[in-house]
This record gives structure tokens, sequence and C-alpha cells, in this order.
């Protein structure tokens, strides 16, 4: 069974800055800099769009991981979902979702994923993964909602 958290995170930028700032590859690149994330194929600049690819390389636990995703479905600016179809995951599933709060706007995150081995994959999705997900996810969340206009 996939574990599932979700982020809410408010910002002064407007929705469709907000939304193609979260689809922007050297946005994603710069927020997760200390992790060493970088695009190595497919799209891996600019803004990705429905159907296309990245593939993700990064050090994550000390290890070095490959992960590609795709957007599987987009309804701009207010909601794109990428979903891994290969990487070190069993399953994972991200739901970006955008829409106006105040003068600004609001963006959640819903993810759901799940590790690949059996039993110790369990144990380590609940202690470990699903709170350095958590974490990876509000980093990023919070270098996008302070990025200038």
């Amino acid at each position: 069974m996939p574990v599932s958290f979700e982020c809410t995170t408010e910002s002064v930028l407007s929705v469709d800055r907000l939304f193609d700032l979260s689809r922007d590859i050297t946005a994603h690149t710069a927020s997760l800099s200390r992790s060493r994330e970088t695009a190595v194929g497919g799209v891996t600049d600019g803004l990705i769009g429905l159907t296309e690819e990245v593939t993700w390389r990064a050090w994550h636990f000390g290890l070095p991981l490959r992960m590609t995703s795709r957007i599987t479905a987009m309804s701009a600016p207010h909601s794109f979902t990428d979903e891994q179809v290969r990487g070190p995951f069993r399953y994972f599933r991200h739901e970006h979702l955008f829409s106006p709060h105040g003068t600004g706007s609001v963006m959640v995150d819903r993810v759901s994923f799940a590790a690949p081995l059996g039993v110790l994959g369990r144990l380590a999705e609940r202690l470990v993964l699903a709170r350095y997900m958590r974490r990876l996810i509000e980093q990023r969340n919070a270098f996008l909602a302070a990025i200038d206009h």
C-alpha cells in the first residue's frame, strides 16, 4: 500500500507564475541543489509539458539515483501530475494543484509512493522515506514561492 502525504504552500506569486515555476526544470534543479539533482535526459531545461519526460540524477542517502518521470495529466494553470516511469520506487505519483489565494496563490502537492522492497520497504516508507520526501517537497516549494515575480 502506498504512502501518501500532502504539502500546502502559500505564495505571493500568481497561479500562472507558480504553475510555470513548478514545471521549470532549471528552477527544480536550483531548488534541490543540496541533493545535486540534475536533469540528464528528456526535457533538460525550460518548461516540461504534457506527455513529456525528464530523467533526474541525484544523490539521496549517499547513493546516486536515477528516476524518469512523465507528465501524465495537465490542466493549465490549475494542475499537473508527474509519475515515475523508471526509477527507484515501485510506484511514485505527484499531483501539483494551484489556486488563487488572497493576492497570491496556494500550491498543494499530493505525493504517493511505494518503496521497492517488500516488508523492509514498507518499514522504510513509513519510518524514513515519508519524512524525507516531505522535507524535499517543502524545501522545493519554499524555494519556488520565494522567487521574485
